[in-house]
């Protein structure tokens, strides 16, 4: 299995951030291939001329194309998620992601952010045809604490657990889904078929 996580946080340091590093850290040790994004991985220009030939954007097109899910987190700024990660989902291809299993991510300062997943991020991720996108998880900002020096950031037990159900959906539903079939292999499959009237 491929995942591809997107963070939608401009800052280096990001409690969205941690909750994209926990959900890799997790995928991988089920033995899922990760491959991350952040938005500030993507040169300015690129994204604000929507440079859809930029050699960054490529990748994560090809990336996002052979996923079968996708991660993304991003901090909660006036009521809607930021508009870096907007400028990204902008250049994906409105197909983008079909036959893919999505879990949206959010961090905010109060609890008065939370709808912003289900009424800014979500309605973004559905035009990109979104199948099967989950319930998703919202995170105060109080939830997660920095770690000092080397040390990891932590998420509190409330907030770890429900990171960890969500996760364990999130693999369940990708587990579950049918690949779609190659075109070639579909053609090969009708040409050679024997058919009787």
């Amino acid at each position: 299995m491929l995942v591809v996580t997107l963070g939608g946080s401009p800052s280096q340091r990001s409690r969205s951030g941690v909750l994209l590093e926990k959900t890799r850290q997790w995928l991988q040790g089920q033995g899922v291939e990760v491959v991350s994004y952040q938005v500030r991985d993507f040169p300015a220009e690129d994204l604000l001329h929507a440079r859809f030939d930029s050699p960054k954007v490529i990748d994560l097109l090809q990336q996002v194309a052979n996923a079968d899910g996708l991660v993304i987190a991003t901090p909660v700024y006036k009521a809607s998620f930021s508009g870096a990660l907007k400028t990204v989902l902008d250049l994906l291809p409105e197909r983008a992601l079909a036959h893919k299993v999505v879990l949206p991510m959010a961090t905010g300062g109060s609890i008065a952010h939370m709808l912003a997943v289900d009424y800014a991020l979500k309605p973004v991720l559905s035009a990109l045809k979104a199948q099967e996108l989950l319930h998703g998880i919202f995170a105060e900002d109080s939830q997660i604490a920095y770690g000092e020096g080397s040390a990891q950031a932590q998420l509190v037990p409330v907030l770890e657990q429900r990171l960890h159900e969500a996760l364990e959906q999130f693999y369940s539903a990708m587990a579950r889904r049918p690949k779609p079939l190659d075109p070639h292999v579909l053609n090969e499959r009708l040409l050679s078929a024997r058919w009787s009237i």
